[in-house]
């Protein structure tokens, strides 16, 4: 996947773009408005991250030229203001998405991910398994009336197995497609964030949960 990232704060700027490589994708990055504007008319990127408050040309001034041009990629916007006027221009300009600062970057690329699956003939919002919902618009688990607010990585985890549900996935496994082959995390990073998934299944009163074949892995099941 290509991404744009373009970010005025020099240290946040290559901080993502970092991040972002240790995940898999291709980044180019700029740090003012016109060589985002420049960067993503000419290039084919998969996403375009916009910081709002940029020189040359702010984001929003940026996105809503993109969509004159005729430019259709998913754009999300990082902003340090919240108000709700500031979200709803954003989102009339032609903005997929919409984060302000400060933010988790583990949020930041679930998000990004989402925004790609639905430009990508992706069906679903929800991921279901037996009585539980994984919802990306909330970052969280549901069941019933309950519902248990996620971590970006506890949610990437819980989207793995949702996506196989009762197949057993390896912690190296999980720890290659959540955190990056490339990763200074720990192994014991994976079983941390399993058992909280655990904790927050019981807590919303959920049938599912993970289990642990000895020696292989762990799979998501629906107990009787």
């Amino acid at each position: 996947m290509r991404l744009l990232i373009a970010e005025d704060e020099l240290d946040l700027a290559e901080a993502l773009t970092v991040f972002f490589q240790k995940n898999q994708f291709t980044v180019d990055a700029v740090n003012d408005g016109q060589s985002a504007f420049d960067y993503a008319v000419m290039g084919e990127y998969d996403a375009i991250i916009l910081d709002v408050m940029m020189p040359k040309m702010n984001g929003i001034d940026v996105l809503k030229k993109l969509r004159c041009e005729g430019v259709n990629t998913p754009v999300m916007l990082l902003t340090a203001k919240t108000q709700k006027d500031d979200r709803i221009t954003g989102f009339n300009a032609g903005a997929d998405d919409y984060l302000p600062k400060p933010f988790e970057p583990d949020e930041l690329i679930c998000r990004v991910r989402a925004m790609l699956r639905r430009g990508t003939d992706y069906r679903a919002d929800n991921l279901v398994f037996g009585d539980v919902t994984l919802n990306p618009n909330s970052m969280s688990l549901e069941c019933g009336q309950k519902t248990a607010r996620l971590s970006g990585r506890e949610y990437q985890v819980m989207e793995l197995f949702l996506r196989s549900p009762n197949v057993v996935l390896s912690a190296d496994r999980i720890m290659d497609r959540v955190w990056g082959w490339d990763s200074d995390a720990e192994i014991n990073v994976v079983w941390v964030h399993i058992s909280n998934l655990r904790k927050k299944l019981r807590s919303i009163g959920s049938r599912v949960s993970i289990y642990a074949n000895r020696g292989l892995g762990y799979r998501l099941e629906v107990s009787e």
